[in-house]
């Protein structure tokens, strides 16, 4: 399917990138400034030098944001850098409030994602504390950020539609991207029969409203994408597809209280997270539904 026909308007004016001495960052940060730029939003460079750090790593921060600074200049964006010190949770919370930022990138550490990731990581608190949109990066490949290919995995019931739809549209439009949106129903079975196989067809007509309603609003933006239902168990099947079929991104969406619901036990979200083959997204959508 393609789209064809208009626009929303536009949800994020003001992008903040979290940038630290880790590569990852700056990956994440290109993520943020093709955003940027699709939204014709104004960019934000943060780093938030915490007590102990080394001056090497210090450094290398700051070089970061000014390569990340040059680009986003070089293509005529409106960008701000910001460094400071002490805490980055509240520090970058103090500027989402002065600057009133809409949209926030931080970049998951592959030491966080090693353990129980919702407990205790400076991404989680960013995601559970922050009082506008936030997109966890992982980032798998340091090659050269350029998504040919995002894959959009979604439940039956969704929050947020406009804005996760808004976020995935100008994610595609700023690379030039084809999106594949993804659900996976539950396996029909019956008793003593097992599972069952439905055509095609059959699958369509199990689409839950609110994927229809995602594909709806796709449809407003001049982006190519296609749909597909694929049963099984989540993780598992999300990660499948992404490896299979070579996808770039995986874009997914995490709701306040799935966040921290994951402090107690483990959800698809987090299952991906780990095993991702591809960079990955996880946008916690803070703008209000006007459906």
């Amino acid at each position: 399917m393609s789209a064809t026909a208009g626009t929303e308007g536009v949800m994020y004016k003001k992008i903040l990138a979290a940038v630290n001495e880790h590569l990852n960052s700056v990956i994440t940060a290109r993520y943020a400034l093709n955003l940027a730029r699709a939204c014709s939003a104004k960019l934000y460079l943060c780093f938030v030098a915490e007590k102990g750090m080394s001056g090497t790593d210090i450094e290398k921060a700051e070089d970061a944001m000014k390569r990340i600074f040059s680009e986003a200049r070089d293509m005529d964006m409106q960008v701000e850098s910001i460094s400071t010190t002490g805490r980055p949770v509240q520090e970058i919370k103090k500027v989402v409030r002065e600057e009133k930022i809409d949209l926030v990138f931080v970049s998951a550490r592959r030491a966080d994602v090693k353990r129980k990731f919702y407990r205790a990581t400076t991404a989680s608190e960013l995601m559970l504390r922050l009082p506008c949109s936030v997109a966890l990066t992982r980032v798998i490949h340091m090659g050269r950020v350029h998504p040919r290919k995002i894959l959009i995995p979604l439940k039956a019931r969704i929050d947020n539609v406009p804005e996760r739809a808004y976020f995935t549209a100008k994610m595609a439009e700023g690379f030039s991207s084809k999106v594949f949106v993804f659900h996976t129903p539950k396996p029909i079975t019956r008793f003593f029969h097992g599972e069952i196989d439905l055509t095609p067809m059959e699958w369509d007509k199990r689409t839950p409203a609110d994927v229809r309603d995602f594909m709806g609003h796709i449809n407003k933006y001049r982006i190519d994408f296609e749909g597909r239902l694929t049963p099984g168990r989540v993780a598992r099947t999300i990660t499948i597809e992404a490896a299979s079929k070579r996808h770039d991104l995986i874009i997914m969406g995490a709701t306040g209280r799935s966040l921290l619901s994951s402090l107690l036990r483990g959800n698809p979200v987090e299952k991906v997270l780990r095993e991702t083959p591809c960079d990955l997204i996880i946008l916690k959508p803070r703008h209000k539904d006007d459906k």
